[in-house]
């Protein structure tokens, strides 16, 4: 039986995919989060292993990859370098080497135009933590991450996305959860799709100088 292990698995994008899976898949899921009676739902479920702790705490996490084929970071935060470094750590103790990894548009400098003049303002203080995050990751050798740079995010009940490669400008503005979680889910049931790669999310025909609830 597939094991993955969801880091942050509290967060909306986290919750689809978990109960896509569940319903998709035989995989086991450990769900890592800080607050583990926040998904206390699962409780009896019995592919389901729910773990407190602090996505820093390096020996914690890797216990809880222990048997894990693919570890799923839905992590954030001004901190998200400091969360990477502990990620790969234990990614390289436990032996695990298949890593999804929620990154944001504008990581890798990809976002054109006025958009992407906004949007460097609107989400100032957390790119430098996708940006040396990206860093971190491409200097691993051992693990095959693939990042997720979706747009801004919507909760339009829909899956409709286009994808855009690390070397092209980034499109559109917006996309929704049900779309990434979808494409998550593809990796999970797929895990040679898009080997150290990094992939942007978006609604096609949404390009404009802002995303139009704004």
């Amino acid at each position: 039986m597939v094991k993955i292990l969801i880091l942050g698995a509290n967060g909306a994008t986290a919750k689809i995919v978990t109960n896509r899976l569940l319903a998709e898949t035989n995989a086991d899921l450990i769900l890592y989060l800080r607050n583990a009676e926040r998904l206390s739902q699962y409780n009896d479920h019995p592919r389901v292993t729910l773990v407190e702790g602090d996505a820093t705490d390096v020996a914690a996490l890797s216990t809880a990859m222990a048997g894990v084929a693919i570890v799923y970071s839905n992590l954030g935060g001004t901190a998200l370098a400091t969360d990477t470094k502990a990620i790969v750590a234990a990614m390289n103790t436990a032996k695990v080497s298949r890593l999804i990894f929620y990154s944001a548009l504008g990581a890798l400098h990809e976002v054109p135009g006025k958009f992407g003049e906004w949007n460097e303002q609107a989400i100032a203080a957390y790119l430098p933590g996708f940006r040396e995050s990206d860093q971190i990751l491409a200097a691993q050798h051992d693990i095959n991450t693939t990042q997720i740079r979706p747009a801004w995010l919507t909760n339009h009940d829909e899956i409709n996305y286009e994808t855009t490669s690390a070397n092209e400008p980034f499109k559109g503005t917006e996309v929704s959860r049900q779309s990434v979680a979808d494409f998550i889910v593809k990796l999970i049931k797929d895990p040679a799709l898009y080997p150290n790669d990094s992939i942007g999310l978006n609604k096609p025909n949404t390009n404009g100088d802002k995303p139009a609830w704004m």
